[in-house]
């Protein structure tokens, strides 16, 4: 056993004292001797020039620092940064208090610090705070941060849970993806060589055709879990149809982007068949060990740092792999959050890891971005207006209708099938990724 140190007696406070403030006049000596004697001799012209001016002169060097360095790159992203997410939480904390979901605020948030709002009441100030050249960071560190979401949002799905419920599941799910996919097909036909024509067709409508379909699976949980409906019957088959819908929508998307980028569907046969053998090694290897590695953790409060690292890097890895393989990173990042141990310890305590830092720092700054890319004033037409309320119009019924009438075909009653329909259209940030997705690949 390790003794207790010795106290320290009074005399030995007032030496150490005395040794620091010796020590302390040595060191301030020593520069001033340095800047006094040896600088003037030593080079004449260095530090003269520097200290000419007085306390002015003094002060207005600090000025032009102070200018430099805000104008840096990272002085300039570390304000943005700073900006974005107190406007964010503001306005999130607003629409919080008017009982609707945070989200909701910050996509709000980055729409009006973009040319929507801040563009045009303070355009010079948006043009300094948010030059063209810096969006390009803000996306990168969102893009990041949008890895570590859906990798989170992988592990909220439990096949198990899904399984339960899943004749019922997957037929409402399939019919609410499939049904406003073929609408916003006929809408694309529609108005593709009135508004789009300078694109490829048809790879503009496959992407319209499953922004429609899609259902933001994580806005929807948060508001099953705010209602206190996550052990009713209607709140289990409400998660476990948006879950089944997530897996088919993300594998759709996939799919929509092999072709897009390969160019023709005989082209992105090799994509999938790269496909089929990175998910047989996500779900035939990986999910088997990770499984073993739960059960062993299955008691520790705490995982240990090795073993949080080496699951970051795998999840980087997968997130690379199926951006190579023209899926995007999301989508890696989304299967592996899949095939992360069922133990709900474990999940809980990787989610905890996570998504404070993903939820609270870089999907403010996702909504954001698209935000500053969001021009409302483009809207400038009446038939523009009636264009964009066609196309909601067409994904709110296509979505409510085709979730109500399989939930009917499926015995569920009237109510509860007009409830699925409406949970169904939740919208928001999924949208936004396959938008976005979409943008960028032109």
């Amino acid at each position: 056993m390790k003794e207790a140190p010795t106290p320290i007696s009074a005399t030995q406070k007032r030496g150490a004292l005395v040794y620091y403030f010796v020590l302390l006049l040595l060191f301030v000596g020593a520069i001033w001797a340095t800047a006094a004697v040896a600088t003037p001799i030593l080079s004449s012209g260095d530090l003269a020039g520097s200290t000419s001016g007085g306390l002015r002169g003094a002060f207005t060097a600090f000025g032009e620092g102070v200018q430099h360095h805000v104008a840096t790159t990272i002085g300039r992203l570390l304000l943005q940064i700073v900006v974005i997410l107190s406007v964010a939480r503001g306005v999130g904390w607003l629409f919080a208090r008017l009982g609707q979901p945070t989200v909701i605020g910050e996509i709000i948030a980055g729409i009006l610090l973009g040319p929507s709002l801040l563009g045009i009441v303070a355009p010079d100030l948006s043009a300094w705070l948010f030059p063209e050249e810096s969006i390009v960071n803000i996306e990168l560190l969102s893009q990041f941060g949008l890895i570590l979401f859906m990798f989170t949002i992988g592990m909220e799905l439990r096949i198990a849970d899904i399984k339960a419920q899943a004749r019922n599941s997957i037929i409402i799910s399939q019919s609410g993806i499939f049904i406003p996919f073929i609408l916003g097909l006929l809408l694309s036909i529609v108005t593709y060589e009135r508004y789009a024509a300078e694109v490829a067709f048809f790879p503009l409508a496959l992407f319209i055709g499953i922004s429609m379909s899609i259902t933001a699976f994580p806005v929807l949980a948060r508001i099953v879990q705010e209602r206190n409906m996550s052990r009713t019957y209607l709140g289990k088959l409400t998660l476990n149809t948006a879950a089944a819908g997530d897996i088919m929508a993300w594998l759709m998307l996939a799919a929509i982007m092999a072709i897009t980028q390969s160019g023709s569907v005989a082209s992105a046969f090799f994509n999938f068949l790269f496909l089929l053998l990175y998910m047989g090694l996500a779900f035939g290897v990986l999910r088997p060990l990770f499984s073993l590695i739960g059960r062993m953790y299955n008691k520790e409060e705490l995982l240990g740092k090795g073993l949080v690292g080496i699951i970051f890097i795998l999840l980087l890895l997968s997130a690379y792999l199926t951006e190579i393989l023209s899926m995007h990173a999301l989508f890696g990042a989304f299967i592996f959050g899949l095939i992360m141990p069922e133990d709900v310890k474990f999940r809980h305590v990787m989610t905890e890891k996570v998504e404070d830092v993903s939820l609270n720092i870089f999907l403010p700054l996702f909504f954001v971005s698209s935000g500053l890319r969001t021009e409302l004033g483009l809207i400038n037409s009446g038939e523009l207006w009636l264009l964009l309320l066609l196309f909601v119009l067409v994904a709110v019924v296509g979505k409510a209708g085709g979730t109500y009438v399989a939930a009917r075909v499926c015995g569920i009653d009237q109510k509860d099938s007009l409830y699925l329909g409406a949970y169904m259209n939740t919208r928001g940030l999924m949208e936004l990724v396959v938008l976005k997705i979409g943008l960028d690949m032109g």
